[in-house]
């Protein structure tokens, strides 16, 4: 299974799955129903055009320009949806960029203009073995783009990263706990929740009288529930900044 690193505003690295063939092209067929039911619909309009007594010409002219949106549908739905057409919704995929940012609109032009020559050319064979034999599971589209694709399914609970839950009128009381850093606090939260498991109330000790040193603060809590609220004020303030 391949992955893709991506570090966080946080400073937290996250794996992401990176999507191969099988999912991709399932997106892309859902896609394609879609595209055909719209075109069918419009079909069907244009035939009621002979109440109007529009000519063969017209009925041509008319088909083209209400089936237009079809042609832009897959970079439209990429800008709009961030990444992401109807068919990657269902699938639970998404398009970004190679360092896990957010695609810009000339990314996935790129990436669009492309398909002709990964899709549409050769039945698709020049985008499936670029899918197959590439590291990052990218078609050539990609590759030129600067893009990926990657699962969107939440394999990471809150408790894996240096982030809390907080209530909405959480009120802090440490309040220079912000001279500490982003891979301070991870160390604090790992060890703590090793402590946690553990019951290894030593450790618990130790973290408070090295939080309290760094910070030259002082505190009548329980370890445990000092070490907590040093992790709690850390992520109001880092995330009301």
């Amino acid at each position: 299974m391949s992955n893709l690193a991506i570090n966080t505003a946080q400073n937290v690295n996250l794996d992401y799955k990176l999507i191969g063939l099988g999912e991709r092209l399932l997106a892309f067929l859902i896609d394609g129903i879609i595209l055909f039911t719209y075109i069918s619909i419009m079909e069907n309009l244009v035939s009621l055009s002979d109440i109007f007594e529009i000519d063969d010409w017209g009925k041509r002219g008319l088909l083209g320009l209400i089936t237009l949106p079809a042609l832009f549908y897959s970079v439209l739905c990429h800008i709009i949806f961030d990444g992401k057409t109807i068919g990657k919704m269902i699938m639970k995929i998404k398009v970004v960029r190679l360092d896990g940012s957010p695609t810009q609109w000339y990314n996935l032009f790129v990436r669009w203009m492309l398909r002709l020559i990964d899709i549409w050319m050769f039945f698709g064979s020049i985008g499936t073995l670029s899918i197959l034999f590439s590291e990052k599971k990218q078609r050539i589209g990609d590759a030129a783009a600067g893009t990926v694709v990657i699962s969107t399914k939440n394999k990471h609970k809150i408790s894996s990263t240096i982030l809390e839950d907080l209530v909405e009128d959480y009120q802090p009381v440490f309040t220079n706990v912000t001279q500490l850093k982003d891979k301070d606090v991870r160390i604090i939260k790992e060890t703590f929740n090793i402590a946690k498991k553990a019951n290894d109330y030593k450790t618990f000790i130790i973290l408070r009288n090295k939080i309290c040193e760094i910070l030259n603060i002082e505190s009548k809590m329980y370890d445990k529930d000092f070490v907590e609220t040093i992790l709690k004020d850390y992520n109001y303030y880092t995330q009301n900044m």
